[in-house]
């Protein structure tokens, strides 16, 4: 089991790390697009512990926020909104109800919102093919598990926006307790900056890889990611001698 709290076995930085895998990969990419963190505005479905913690990341690096969003309902401001404000306003009312950061809006509008990196993180199959075509954002970043149909994902194709899927974007928890687990078998524990340095080294390595094959074969990073993980197994079963 994973997860675990510090005094019976847990690894630091297990609670951020699926929010910071965003951040990292989204990052990484935002350079390869040629995109300014500075002049990069951000706009995140889902406010729990991966919607969370991205936004505080993102907002750490110099990101604006301009919409985060739970089962309440969105909040958008153009100009950017106060992460921190918004923490403080869940820890006391345990939702967003009632946020005066930014202007009410729908889920649904938040995603079709005027912003240059989306970050799904609440529910499967949110994107169709219907509000695909509304999406506004230049990179979507995964961060929920199957947020997209494959007809919208054919739909950002078409259009050219650039898709971290979730099998990437979202890779740092599980990463992290993989960690967990081999700290526990080592009885020796990582300090949090280790922790945090060995997740993007190994989050960057895997985009790299991934983002290499996108190029060469002229595929999505979806497709991609695919193509490698299926190839792993297939070499692993081979070298083992499962087939001749």
């Amino acid at each position: 089991m994973t997860g675990k709290p510090l005094e019976i076995g847990g690894s630091r930085g297990r609670v951020e790390a699926t929010g910071r895998g965003v951040t990292i990969c989204a990052l990484d990419q935002m350079k390869v697009m040629g995109m300014d963190i500075d002049d990069t505005s951000v706009a995140i479905q889902g406010f729990g512990n991966v919607g969370l913690y991205a936004a505080k990341l993102f907002a750490e690096r110099g990101c604006k926020i301009v919409g985060i969003s739970d089962v309440t309902g969105a909040y958008y401001n153009p100009k950017g909104l106060n992460v921190g404000d918004a923490i403080e306003h869940v820890a006391k009312h345990r939702n967003l109800e009632g946020f005066a950061g930014g202007e009410r809006i729908t889920n649904a509008e938040l995603l079709a919102a005027d912003c240059d990196v989306l970050v799904p993180a609440a529910l499967e199959k949110v994107f169709n093919a219907e509000n695909a075509a509304k999406v506004k954002a230049k990179l979507i970043v995964e961060g929920a598990n199957g947020p997209t149909t494959p007809e919208a994902d054919r739909v950002f194709r078409e259009r050219g926006i650039v898709v971290i899927p979730d099998i990437m974007g979202n890779a740092g928890g599980v990463t992290v307790s993989y960690f967990e687990w081999a700290q526990d078998r080592m009885g020796y524990f990582w300090k949090e900056d280790e922790v945090n340095d060995r997740l993007e080294d190994v989050l960057l390595t895997n985009l790299h890889a991934v983002r290499h094959i996108a190029t060469t074969r002229d595929a999505t990073l979806r497709t991609a990611a695919y193509t490698l993980a299926i190839d792993r197994v297939v070499k692993a079963l081979r070298l083992r001698g499962i087939y001749a």
